[in-house]
């Protein structure tokens, strides 16, 4: 921006400097575009064939997927378990789930894969994807109808294989969370032909047993005891389970079979099937899904532990509200200490003498102002009156009076007599004659003067001096 000019011959700087410009170093900028493609991109799924196949000393597997018209440098590494690792050759037709990045060393974008499925397992996904759609039309993945679990169950059934790594995980977290919950296992396989059908099978078995004991009890309970829990041998929820592997090893779970007993059953269903990253149609039909079988597991005994939790806390816990429970009431008590002797008739009465010694004060103080005002008041009245006294308004009409009387006397006619001049009047109507022309020949005349009067007769009358 140019200098602003203080005249009209100062026109500022005419070549201003250029403006910053903002300069990353590579780093920087490969950091950004990293940072972009992990949040715009992220997870991902492609397809294409292996080439360049390299697996390092290390147990890192670098290789290239490729198809007619680009490629993609990929890395599988030894930490991320997958099923179809060992099959990974140059040539083949795989389908990769990963992370997209960047290999800031070479500035190259890359995926991290985490999973593999190799040719005809698009034929799986299809499939899974279909039925996906039919079943959530039917409304069997529908929210509402997912039924919450018992906060402390007591007994479980447990669908699975008995010699697989899911039912260890479960019973491992169950010893060590709560011992006490009794688990009925109904055996199946959770792999191959034929697994699904087992799977459904048990689910219903365990619905049977369940109503079964329920009725039986239900015949030996008098009436008296309805309302109470019908059968000490029902179960409190089922959990569906078994351990990782690849999209065709979990397929017994994807089929519709097992997700008809899921919907059909009278008791909340628990599935926790695979991993984390691993989603089945049981998982969508049953009211909770679980990511691994050990969070089945803790999530079935959290209430029991929370519980065991809560009791061990239950003594530090009661001495502390007891000592809450007694500084409240101790603070209670002060204050109402504190109120009896604010309202002792004691004190209430010395409050009431001193309000009427106050009162008293005050009364003094307000007749002391009162009559204060009363006498200016009083002295006010006393100067008007002594100002409009007759004898005052006397004295200065006296004078008043003189000083006419002295004007009026200036100017009388004796003063003007006394000069030297003299008044005419006819002596029979004591007119004042100021017209000569008006006297007639022989009238009778009076003139008087400064001393006295003379009487006299007109001889002629005349109109100018000397006439």
């Amino acid at each position: 921006m140019s200098k602003p000019a203080k005249s009209q011959w100062d026109f500022g700087e005419l070549f201003p400097p250029a403006e910053t410009r903002k300069v990353l170093s590579v780093w920087e900028l490969t950091s950004d575009i990293k940072r972009l493609l992990e949040t715009k991109v992220g997870s991902v799924w492609v397809s294409g064939e292996v080439t360049n196949l390299r697996v390092q000393s290390s147990g890192h597997a670098y290789f290239t997927l490729k198809d007619a018209a680009a490629q993609l440098s990929c890395v599988l590494f030894r930490g991320t378990t997958t099923a179809q690792r060992q099959l990974l050759a140059d040539g083949q037709k795989v389908l990769l789930q990963g992370d997209v990045t960047v290999y800031e060393a070479r500035g190259q974008y890359q995926l991290i894969v985490r999973a593999v499925e190799l040719q005809g397992v698009g034929a799986l996904q299809a499939a899974f994807e279909r039925l996906k759609q039919k079943l959530a039309a039917e409304g069997l993945f529908a929210p509402e109808r997912k039924r919450p679990l018992p906060r402390c169950p007591q007994r479980i059934g447990l669908v699975t294989s008995p010699t697989g790594a899911a039912i260890r995980d479960v019973l491992h977290v169950i010893q060590r969370r709560n011992p006490a919950l009794e688990i009925i296992l109904a055996p199946c396989r959770v792999q191959g032909d034929g697994a699904a059908a087992e799977i459904a099978a048990a689910i219903r078995m365990l619905n049977e047993f369940s109503s079964g004991s329920s009725r039986h009890k239900e015949a030996q309970t008098p009436p008296s005891a309805i309302g109470h829990r019908p059968s000490a041998f029902s179960l409190d929820l089922i959990l569906l389970t078994r351990g990782g592997g690849s999209l065709e090893d979990l397929w017994a779970f994807n089929e519709e079979i097992v997700a008809r007993a899921i919907f059909e059953s009278a008791v909340p269903v628990v599935s926790a099937v695979g991993h984390e990253i691993d989603f089945s149609i049981a998982d969508f039909v049953a009211d909770l899904r679980a990511a691994t079988p050990s969070a089945a597991a803790e999530i079935i005994t959290e209430g029991v532990h929370a519980c065991r939790e809560f009791v061990a806390e239950a003594p530090r816990l009661l001495r502390q509200l007891a000592r809450r429970r007694v500084e409240r009431e101790r603070e209670y008590f002060d204050s109402l200490a504190i109120r009896f002797t604010r309202l002792h008739p004691r004190r209430t009465l010395n409050e009431s003498f001193q309000r009427l010694d106050d009162l008293q004060s005050d009364l003094w103080r307000c007749l002391k102002h009162a009559a204060h005002a009363r006498g200016l008041v009083l002295q006010n009245l006393a100067g008007r009156f002594l100002r409009v006294r007759p004898s005052q308004q006397l004295h200065p009409r006296r004078e008043s009076l003189r000083q006419l009387e002295k004007r009026l006397h200036a100017l009388g006619p004796e003063q003007v007599l006394a000069r030297g001049y003299s008044i005419t009047t006819d002596a029979a109507t004591g007119k004042v004659l100021r017209d000569a022309a008006r006297v007639k020949a022989g009238q009778k005349l009076r003139t008087r003067l400064a001393k006295g009067a003379l009487v006299s007769r007109a001889e002629k009358p005349g109109n100018q001096m000397g006439d």
